[in-house]
């Protein structure tokens, strides 16, 4: 059974501009994997650094278990993402894990540092995993599953400079929106924490936006997600579009 791993900066990120793609995913039969690098402790104004950290932790594993994806706990705490040996040695481990075909994560011009340090992690590990004299954190078996990196749409759907992003391809979220909604919601401790400092009012509103505008460039889709696939060498053939084959008529190519 083909697998997917959705490889995110914070507890929510992957609600926001993943989630619905991985639904769609899981619908034709993939088995689905869930991580957040950060921990997420920064994000409260009211809760301890710790506290803010466990709380983000039990909402991050109810919102896998909505999509049913299997969790990975995080290995770093927000802000303090790094591109380092350490990160990649423990990226490239799950990626072994989970041998996955398809790789989601973050566009690598995205609004914050975590986000785009995240993309480059997830590239190097999955272009290790098939490197058996490269030893990840815990030791894991190299595995050569050819594997297309997909970056999502970055938050706002523009550049950190502000100028817009056009995805390659658009995916159809709009029969799993509900469910997408559900597990956006098991991350109830960001209501206020993205009220108050990043003006974003209801999270959920604001993910309604994102894909409403999204569905609207494919002028057929009503909710849609944005992908961009990372250059081929190292992880498959040139045409490899794994989210085309699994998914059919809910994928639109936008342009090459």
């Amino acid at each position: 059974m083909p697998s997917a791993l959705a490889i995110a900066a914070h507890p929510d990120d992957i609600e926001f501009v993943m989630a619905g793609t991985l639904l769609q995913l899981k619908a034709a039969g993939w088995d689905l994997h869930y991580l957040n690098v950060s921990t997420g402790n920064m994000g409260s104004t009211v809760m301890s650094a710790s506290e803010t950290a466990r709380v983000r932790r039990r909402e991050g594993q109810a919102a896998a278990k909505v999509l049913g994806a299997k969790w990975y706990a995080p290995f770093c705490d927000d802000l303090l993402v790094f591109y380092n040996e350490e990160n990649i040695r423990r990226l490239t481990a799950i990626v072994r894990t989970a041998k996955p075909s398809v790789v989601l994560t973050h566009a690598l011009a995205d609004y914050m540092e975590d986000h785009m340090i995240v993309a480059r992690l997830a590239v190097t590990a999955a272009f290790a995993r098939g490197i058996p004299n490269f030893r990840s954190m815990p030791t894991r078996h190299a595995d050569l599953t050819p594997c297309t990196i997909y970056h999502a749409m970055p938050h706002g759907q523009c550049t950190p400079l502000r100028e817009p992003v056009t995805p390659e391809l658009l995916v159809d979220t709009a029969s799993v929106h509900a469910t997408k909604r559900a597990a956006l919601a098991c991350h109830a401790s960001q209501k206020a924490w993205l009220d108050l400092t990043q003006g974003q009012e209801s999270y959920l509103t604001t993910m309604d936006s994102f894909s409403l505008a999204l569905g609207r460039k494919s002028k057929g889709f009503q909710h849609a997600e944005g992908w961009t696939r990372h250059l081929h060498y190292g992880f498959g053939a040139e045409n490899d579009d794994p989210l085309h084959d699994a998914l059919g008529k809910k994928y639109h190519r936008l342009h090459k």
